[in-house]
């Protein structure tokens, strides 16, 4: 990075840093700018990403090249019917020389974990990750391990395959600051992307020429820029009243919790910064709004046999909610 953050972060200094981050994740992913905003949103407000999407669309190269621009450590697990907690988060083994019980940690000591096709296994190891996600940290053998900082968990999970699939359970759902849905480019993105995905060295080779423009301890100063972001008090009232809607709403079984609201204002708080401001405005928690709820609303049947999806939902719901002018 061309200019070194100072101590006492501004926060054009932020809005400059995540700008950089994004140019040098669009020189890979090409088409997919407002994926990459949302990824970046949580990463910033210490959420996790469920991103959903049909094979082929880049979410694997996403967060590799996140990885490799945030210089920070990366660890990729395939989730398959077969694979077990401790191949997640390690285990304790015995050693024969030593005579002693050493901790072998697993690939989820690490600062952005990707759980590749998160779906493929069973509810025991999906649920390993709960602790990781809430606390950062792992107990093995009975003893508290924490997680460096920072740390994300990105999931993927394909929306067409549900053969061999199992669906993950409400609680670790909740876990999840936003649920992103990625589509295809648009035309000129996806000839721009055959072009690249044609030469000698395809895009997704290039990951590890991206520049590394963010260390570990600048997206830490940025996060704590974040928490001090100016929220006023009818934007509260206004984030609870949205969460609040969606429970009572109709056709909705079930609606957001107490995290929904927590990571509205988390996730417009970093909204706001990228948008070069200290301050929250109610477009702030309406943009981040469908990726928070999305994965937190379950539909009763007879909307669905309507055709009426989530997003359309959550639409009505912020259409219904007066916003405060502040």
């Amino acid at each position: 990075m061309s200019e070194v953050i100072s101590e006492e972060l501004s926060v054009e200094q932020a809005h400059q840093s995540i700008v950089a981050v994004k140019q040098q994740i669009s020189k890979v992913l090409i088409g997919q700018d407002l994926v990459i905003e949302n990824v970046l949103t949580a990463l910033f407000a210490g959420g996790h990403i469920l991103l959903e999407g049909v094979p082929g669309l880049g979410k694997t190269l996403l967060v590799r090249a996140i990885a490799q621009c945030l210089d920070v450590d990366f660890a990729r697990v395939q989730f398959t019917p077969d694979l077990m907690p401790s191949d997640v988060l390690g285990h304790a083994l015995y050693d024969m020389k030593q005579g002693e019980f050493t901790t072998k940690k697993g690939p989820a000591f690490t600062n952005v974990l990707l759980a590749d096709e998160i779906n493929r296994a069973p509810a025991k190891t999906q649920s390993a990750l709960l602790e990781v996600m809430q606390e950062q940290q792992i107990t093995l053998d009975g003893e508290s391990l924490k997680i460096d900082s920072p740390f994300i968990v990105l999931a993927t999970q394909n929306p067409l395959d549900q053969e061999g699939t199992y669906p993950l359970p409400e609680a670790e759902l909740d876990r999840f600051m936003m649920k992103i849905e990625v589509d295809f480019p648009a035309l000129e993105d996806e000839v721009a992307l055959l072009k690249l995905n044609t030469l000698v060295k395809s895009n997704e080779q290039k990951v590890t020429s991206l520049e590394r423009v963010i260390t570990p301890a600048q997206i830490e100063q940025i996060k704590t820029m974040v928490s001090n972001v100016l929220v006023d008090e009818q934007l509260y009232d206004y984030a609870v009243e949205i969460v609040r809607k969606s429970r009572s709403w109709h056709g909705v079984l079930h609606g957001a919790g107490l995290r929904g609201s927590i990571n509205l204002v988390k996730a417009a708080k970093v909204n706001a910064l990228m948008n070069n401001r200290d301050y929250v405005v109610p477009h702030d928690i309406k943009v981040v709004a469908p990726n928070v709820l999305r994965h937190r609303l379950i539909l009763s049947a007879e909307l669905e046999l309507e055709g009426v999806d989530k997003n359309q939902v959550i639409e009505e719901i912020l259409a219904s909610v007066e916003a405060p002018r502040v």
